[in-house]
């Protein structure tokens, strides 16, 4: 089976399974991932279909969106089987998929380009306008609050404190969205980087004014 031909069968399959997912790691989210991974492969030498892949794939094993994850990665393998992708090919997708998550700020810097692209697709669009509809969207069903000043940012914690620990919307920029500039991996997706990220401190400084009622 021709590669073009197993993308579009992995969209498909993916769509599907994230149709009505509501934390903002929907199937949108996942086709803008998908498009950017694209346009940083203009500037990358990297295996296009590995990397296209699993940018459409990355997010069905993860536990903010299924409560078993060794379940949705052998649902991965099945259907990458099913599609005739090779067992070396299979084995690097997920691996791309289950070690390129923020985690919680514990993750090792990935080693090859094609994870490097896919971690600094998905990072991208937590940053920006998105990036700031998405937390709040997230925030919501978490049932955390927009902002409380006697909640404080936390400087480092573990992957279970990171979860389930108690933070705010607004925390969460400081916890992780802006500490993501200086992890990415290629220089076209620093760029994008820094500009979302001016745009999110921008946010940021209007939020705080309104917040003590400043006009």
């Amino acid at each position: 089976m021709d590669e073009k031909t197993v993308l579009v069968n992995i969209e498909e399959w993916v769509e599907a399974e994230l149709l009505n997912e509501k934390s903002g790691h929907d199937w949108y989210h996942i086709k803008r991932v998908r498009d950017i991974a694209g346009e940083i492969l203009k500037y990358e030498e990297a295996d296009s279909f590995i990397v296209i892949a699993a940018a459409l794939l990355h997010d069905i094993p993860d536990d903010k969106v299924t409560s078993n994850v060794n379940t949705a990665l052998e649902r991965i393998r099945k259907l990458l089987e099913s599609n005739e992708v090779d067992n070396k090919a299979i084995n690097t997708i997920i691996n791309i998929i289950t070690t390129m998550s923020f985690k919680g700020g514990t993750g090792k810097k990935l080693s090859y380009i094609e994870a490097q692209i896919v971690q600094d697709a998905d990072r991208l669009d937590a940053l920006g306008a998105i990036g700031i509809a998405r937390t709040f969207q997230y925030g919501g069903t978490k049932g955390q609050a927009m902002y409380d000043p006697e909640i404080p940012v936390r400087d480092s914690m573990s992957f279970e404190e990171y979860r389930h620990g108690e933070s705010t919307s607004i925390n969460h920029f400081y916890e992780k969205l802006l500490l993501l500039k200086d992890k990415m991996n290629t220089p076209a997706a620093v760029k994008i980087a820094e500009e979302r990220e001016a745009f999110m401190k921008q946010f940021l400084e209007t939020f705080f004014k309104e917040w003590k009622g400043e006009l």
